[in-house]
């Protein structure tokens, strides 16, 4: 991502974070951060048209590491979809690590939220009280499922009007997408669904609030 644009994120981000910030003021901040990086795709990919050098189909490996790492792993391909990026999980046992798929702009904007979004999860999930009688572990799992699920909505809306605002986006991104597939494909050609998590904990609600309030930005720190 340009340095420009970046340094514009994070100011926005930061006046976000202000203590003075009233609670309107900080959803308006965090939104035209959220605008920014899905515009900053969007601009990538049809500069990719005429050159395609300039933001090829490529591939990483992210470690996640415990606890609840296939709950991070979700929290991942959530980030990822909206951007256009397709993750195989592998360790099936642990989920410890995930192949993320896409366009170098993409995978960019991918690491840089997820990064961000872990820490706020872990803070988030440090200021949620386990409800007496219930076990921490299901709650915190159930908490992570409704912060990805709120995640991935933000996204996916922010990415949607990025995409309309640019005519002739659409099937530039649908192109872009059909070339992350192939890649995946190749790779993996025998890939299996994984079964949906039964959830015991309550902490679903609480954790889509948080989703909703969570920063779409980027900080430069390290998984957790």
């Amino acid at each position: 991502m340009s340095e420009p644009l970046l340094a514009r994120v994070r100011k926005l981000l930061a006046m976000a974070e202000d203590p003075a910030c009233t609670p309107g003021e900080a959803e308006a901040f965090t939104a035209k951060a959220a605008e920014l990086i899905a515009k900053y795709g969007i601009d990538q990919a049809m500069l990719a048209v005429t050159d395609p050098a300039v933001d090829p189909v490529g591939d990483r490996v992210i470690v996640l590491d415990a606890p609840y790492a296939r709950e991070k792993a979700g929290l991942l391909a959530a980030v990822a979809a909206p951007m256009r990026c397709r993750v195989v999980h592998l360790d099936r046992r642990s989920l410890a690590r995930s192949h993320l798929f896409g366009h170098s702009a993409d995978l960019e904007r991918v690491e840089l939220l997820f990064t961000s979004l872990l820490v706020q999860a872990a803070h988030g999930l440090a200021a949620s009280p386990v409800p007496w009688g219930e076990h921490a572990a299901a709650y915190r799992r159930s908490w992570m499922v409704g912060y990805t699920q709120a995640i991935s909505t933000r996204l996916w809306d922010a990415e949607r009007s990025a995409a309309a605002e640019t005519p002739g986006a659409e099937l530039v991104l649908v192109d872009r997408t059909e070339l992350v597939e192939r890649r995946r494909d190749e790779m993996y050609p025998n890939l299996a669904r994984m079964r949906p998590r039964r959830l015991q904990g309550t902490g679903l609600y609480r954790g889509y609030q948080a989703g909703q309030s969570a920063r779409l930005g980027g900080a430069e720190v390290t998984r957790s």
